[in-house]
């Protein structure tokens, strides 16, 4: 049996990918911070409903606890859960923007891995996804050509260079485990008012990729929909 708890489960990117997740014979948690739409989703994807808010630590510690409770491991978890913050001009953007974006989309990966850490180094080959973005690629950003260049979002794009450098210090931290940030690619989901060029479908492929690594697969590495790319 392998354990996946997938974040931010209840639509979009995560809810596609728990789908996937669910079809390749995982046993899923879908995890929301709402217990109605968690419930909701674990029903019609045939998932395991889990209440977890990535910006509570008591709600991820009891989530982190019910997982080691029914199961004393954890093989795979997708950080996935992320707000954007709007799309403010850079001078706009103020302190209280920016804390409540990283608070989500980087101080809560890091409230997730503390919690669930211990049960996936009691797997046989855990595997962590954090989700990112293009938008948090400094090659991508400074290419006129890409589409990333042009885009201004000072919360958003930082949080996503953040999860990048997480996701190495991590993969450095933890050898035994498969950590990587992956870039679904410019998807049409809520969290862009569905302006994306991509289906879910398509988006959650190179993250259902990445939940399927085994041992010898990549670690510390930046993943989009053409596999290995550069940062």
């Amino acid at each position: 049996m392998t354990v996946t708890v997938v974040t931010g489960a209840n639509k979009g990117l995560g809810y596609e990918t728990a789908r996937r997740l669910v079809a390749e014979g995982h046993t899923v948690y879908a995890a929301a911070r709402d217990p109605d739409r968690a419930g909701r989703a674990a029903r019609e994807l045939g998932a395991r409903p889990l209440l977890l808010d990535v910006t509570d630590e008591e709600s991820v510690r009891r989530a982190a606890a019910h997982v080691a409770d029914a199961h004393g491991a954890l093989d795979v978890l997708v950080n996935n859960a992320g707000v954007n913050g709007g799309m403010k001009a850079v001078g706009d953007c103020t302190a209280a923007d920016m804390t409540a974006v990283l608070d989500t989309n980087v101080v809560g990966i890091v409230r997730v891995l503390h919690a669930f850490l211990p049960l996936l180094g009691r797997s046989a080959a855990g595997v962590v996804v954090n989700v990112g973005s293009g938008l948090g690629s400094f090659g991508r950003v400074h290419d006129a050509a890409r589409a990333e260049s042009r885009v201004s979002s000072v919360p958003y794009t930082a949080s996503k260079a953040a999860v990048s450098m997480l996701t190495v210090q991590y993969a450095r931290a933890y050898p035994g485990l498969r950590v990587n940030v992956v870039d679904p690619g410019p998807t049409a989901t809520d969290l862009n008012g569905h302006q994306g060029v991509q289906t879910v479908e398509e988006g959650a492929e190179p993250i259902v990729r990445a939940a399927l690594l085994g041992p010898d697969g990549p670690t510390g590495a930046f993943l989009d929909g053409d596999g290995v790319s550069p940062w």
